[in-house]
């Protein structure tokens, strides 16, 4: 009985209608979803005859569940089907949700539907120009009914304060706090890009981590951590130090040696070293470091991941500074610890014309595998009396 159409199949059916939001934005746009009309997979003349029994079972279900049989949901449609030995017979072939409140009573769904049109008189009533987000996203508008009233505040704020270079957590809106702007940055985005004048939005910005600065909120500052590796270069004692990079520029330290590592127990664990600090933890995030001028007279030296991504780092910090010099990312390095060998999951596979000879033929070979697939050598596996032996050759 499984061939053929039940009413949980019908009921699946116009659920994918719904959580497609078709419904919904005929709804809204006021024209006809209903009448629906659904085939059915139903038994044949061949099969009438073959598995009557079984047949009949299916229909007076399908019956039972029908209009007809419950006072709401769909209509049977039927057709008379002429067999041989069994004479005429009627057979359910369709099924019709004539009305909205049949096909919306049948998935559970009368309520939701109601509450959507409230939603979009009360959007619509400010923001006439939300119809066609409304209409092309009901789904997603209903599952946000309920905070509304909040998204409508910060709306509202943003086009009476235009680029307010505020705090989120400085935003004076009933019910509204950092974590509520966080949890909808996307939605708000929809939202603030349709509402918004060209110049309440800087389209250099984009996403989650842009948000704040597209819609002119103050952003988080950017930090920098670094290690001053001369007890005697201590700023009031400290050695160990984080700030905004607006700061770092400022500062005029009396270094001749700049490190720059990735991984943060590298950074912590750096050797100490006459006139020298370490940077550490800033991953790709070496564009920081570009409007930096008082590095641009040091020796720098990266130390990075010996695998693709890791040169490609090297590539791009020399894009600031042609300066930089590479630490313990040669061949070497390399054979020196293969027992500690990892597996690289994504390569990088681009020229990287910022690399000298060696590192060019050392970065081929790592993405042509001659090593092994993907090699991947992490700086906190090199010997630490490795690195203390390297240093002291510089």
């Amino acid at each position: 009985m499984g061939r053929w159409t039940t009413a949980k199949d019908l009921k699946d059916r116009l659920q994918r209608e719904w959580d497609r939001g078709r419904i919904l934005a005929a709804q809204l746009a006021e024209e006809p979803f209903f009448p629906y009309r659904i085939p059915l997979r139903h038994p044949g003349a061949g099969e009438l005859g073959n598995s009557f029994a079984e047949a009949r079972e299916w229909q007076e279900k399908i019956i039972s569940q029908s209009k007809d049989g419950t006072g709401h949901g769909y209509e049977l449609e039927w057709r008379e089907i002429n067999h041989r030995q069994l004479g005429r017979n009627k057979i359910a072939v369709a099924a019709l949700f004539s009305r909205p409140d049949d096909g919306l009573e049948f998935i559970g769904k009368t309520r939701e539907a109601e509450q959507f049109l409230q939603l979009c008189a009360e959007v619509l009533k400010t923001y006439p120009e939300l119809r066609p987000w409304l209409s092309s996203k009901p789904i997603q508008a209903l599952a946000h009914a309920a905070v509304w009233p909040k998204l409508s505040g910060i709306i509202t704020f943003l086009q009476a304060n235009p680029r307010p270079a505020i705090y989120l957590r400085q935003l004076d809106v009933a019910g509204v706090d950092t974590k509520f702007i966080e949890k909808h940055k996307k939605l708000l985005s929809e939202l603030l890009d349709i509402i918004l004048p060209d110049a309440g939005i800087d389209q250099n910005f984009t996403g989650g981590t842009g948000f704040e600065q597209r819609y002119g909120f103050q952003a988080k500052p950017i930090q920098i951590r670094f290690r001053l590796l001369d007890p005697d270069l201590s700023i009031s004692g400290l050695s160990d130090l984080q700030i905004p990079v607006a700061d770092f520029a400022k500062l005029q330290l009396p270094v001749k040696q700049i490190f720059i590592t990735e991984n943060l127990i590298n950074g912590l664990a750096f050797p100490y070293l006459a006139q020298s600090l370490v940077i550490f933890g800033l991953g790709y995030g070496l564009d920081r470091l570009a409007g930096i001028n008082w590095l641009q007279d040091k020796t720098i030296y990266y130390w990075g991941d010996i695998d693709t991504h890791g040169f490609a780092m090297l590539d791009q910090i020399r894009t600031y500074f042609p300066q930089t010099i590479s630490l313990l990312m040669d061949r070497n390095t390399v054979l020196q610890h293969q027992e500690q060998w990892g597996h690289e999951q994504s390569p990088a596979n681009r020229e990287l014309p910022r690399l000298n000879e060696a590192e060019t033929q050392l970065y081929n070979d790592l993405r042509n595998n001659q090593f092994t697939k993907a090699l991947r050598l992490e700086q906190e596996k090199i010997s630490y009396t490795f690195l203390q032996s390297a240093l002291k050759k510089l």
